[in-house]
């Protein structure tokens, strides 16, 4: 690993000044928050870049707070503030409990969740139970804000909707859903498959069908219909064999370090079947 290249560091101290920046500078610049994902990419000399905004600094882009039914987290936010974060350990302790295994310590530290979904690293946690929860990120950049969900925000592998001379301000997640829970098999420093439930029970009894987002396998999260399970108990044995099916066959694995395209499709179902399993236990 060697060294990036010379850059120039801006830090802008409002959500006006970056932006401001961003426009001006354009292709030459890339957003820096935690800088987790970008730095070491910059050292491998994947990407290079003449300047780099600084993020941290913003007041208006830090916090968490809590209102209306929704978690608004700040785009500067990072990975270890979420797994301790009071509101999000009480509204969304699948949240809380992702975040408590992505990565690494160091990691979780200085990077930040808004980073992460902006690098649209395809072999990442957050996205799938982000998306099974139906968060939105909000952007903001020289037109004005908008408002986007997630699973149109991420695009493709390294690919998101994000503009020019936008940047992240938060993700809105709604807070007061039924059981979230996050499930992934892991041997090298990314996740080779990660599977998110989110539903309800009543009795032992699934009250509709269970949301199941599967990440880490194709290039962007994929929705799992799970219609089987409506109304079926926790021990048919039948609807979640027709899961799991319907899972493996719902991705696109590629052959890689992580496993073959055959391995990565027993595993999706194997955790989708698991993932929705554990709400009976939320």
């Amino acid at each position: 690993m060697m060294l990036p290249s010379d850059f120039e560091l801006h830090r802008p101290a409002t959500v006006g000044e970056a932006v401001a920046l961003r426009a001006e500078l354009g292709e030459a610049a890339a957003l820096y928050a935690g800088g987790t994902e970008l730095l070491l990419a910059m050292k491998l000399g994947v990407l290079d870049y003449e300047h780099l905004i600084d993020l941290k600094r913003i007041a208006g882009l830090r916090g968490v707070t809590c209102a209306g039914g929704e978690l608004r987290i700040g785009a500067a936010v990072t990975h270890r503030e979420l797994e301790t974060h009071p509101d999000v350990v009480r509204e969304l302790p699948g949240l809380a409990a992702l975040e408590r295994a992505v990565a690494n310590v160091r990691v979780r530290a200085a990077g930040t969740l808004a980073g992460n979904l902006a690098f649209a690293e395809p072999h990442a946690d957050p996205p799938a139970l982000l998306v099974a929860l139906g968060a939105r990120v909000v952007l903001v950049g020289g037109e004005g804000s908008r408002e986007l969900a997630l699973e149109d925000f991420l695009v493709g592998a390294y690919e998101t909707e994000l503009g020019e001379d936008e940047l992240i301000e938060a993700i809105v997640v709604p807070v007061g859903a039924p059981g979230a829970v996050y499930r992934k098999f892991q041997v090298l420093e990314r996740p080779a498959v990660g599977v998110a439930a989110v539903g309800n029970l009543v009795g032992g009894v699934f009250d509709g069908a269970p949301t199941v987002v599967v990440g880490a396998v194709d290039e962007r999260p994929v929705r799992v219909g799970a219609e089987m399970l409506d109304g079926a108990a926790l021990d048919d044995e039948g609807a979640f064999a027709a899961l799991a099916e319907a899972a493996a066959e719902a991705v696109e694995p590629v052959d890689d370090l992580s496993g073959s395209e055959d391995y990565k499709r027993h595993l999706t179902g194997v955790l989708a079947k698991r993932a929705v399993q554990a709400l009976g236990d939320v």
